[in-house]
């Protein structure tokens, strides 16, 4: 019984580079962003790991960050399933805006709010309590349950969809939660116990 889920957000993608609000926009990953890809793989088959499931967004470079980490893994032919339920944040009316044109529109502290608040979306988008209403339901009713039934599970997702999960698995506050980085192409591991509270997580930096 392994009970195992592995969270990996996509390697960096050429709007990360160019300092874009992405949310549900789709830009490919940079050359960076591949390797990085391909170096979560290698760390995941270092450490051992086969993978029973995976779940990934509907958004091309969280799919594309699960192929080229099971290329890695020897694991090609997985199940795999999609939902935008794991998709990024909506920014709204700030996709795909220079986050500096952004400052330079609305001000500095506006868009640290909408950027870095718990609750306050930026027009026409989500928060992360809003990203987070749609990727907790979809955890515990589809990926949970792989989980608890001794599987090894790996998800490849987004910064903030990923953040919504690591809150409600380590049991952070807002606060905190707003404060946490989720570094491109770094495995998360947990192990869960029989309850399905964390019994142990890893994280595999360089």
């Amino acid at each position: 019984m392994s009970r195992i889920l592995v969270l990996v957000r996509h390697g960096q993608s050429e709007w990360n580079l160019k300092n874009l609000f992405t949310g549900w926009k789709d830009p490919d990953l940079t050359e960076k962003g591949v390797e990085e890809a391909k170096s979560a793989g290698r760390k995941l088959k270092g450490e051992g790991f086969t993978f029973d499931t995976a779940f990934t967004s509907e958004l091309g470079r969280a799919q594309r960050t699960l192929s080229l980490m099971l290329e890695e893994l020897g694991q090609t032919g997985l199940e795999t399933t999609r939902n935008v339920a794991l998709n990024e944040r909506d920014y709204g009316d700030l996709s795909g805006l220079n986050k500096d044109d952004a400052r330079e529109k609305w001000g500095e502290e506006q868009v640290h709010v909408w950027r870095r608040s718990y609750d306050t979306p930026p027009p026409g988008g989500e928060s992360l309590k809003d990203t987070g209403a749609r990727v907790w339901p979809y955890y515990i009713h589809t990926i949970l349950p792989r989980v608890m039934a001794g599987g090894t599970v790996l998800v490849a997702a987004h910064g903030n969809s990923l953040r919504a999960l690591v809150m409600a698995l380590d049991g952070l506050t807002p606060d905190q939660i707003v404060a946490e980085e989720i570094a491109t192409g770094v495995p998360i591991i947990y192990r869960l116990k029989e309850d399905s509270s964390v019994a142990e997580k890893r994280v595999l930096a360089d």
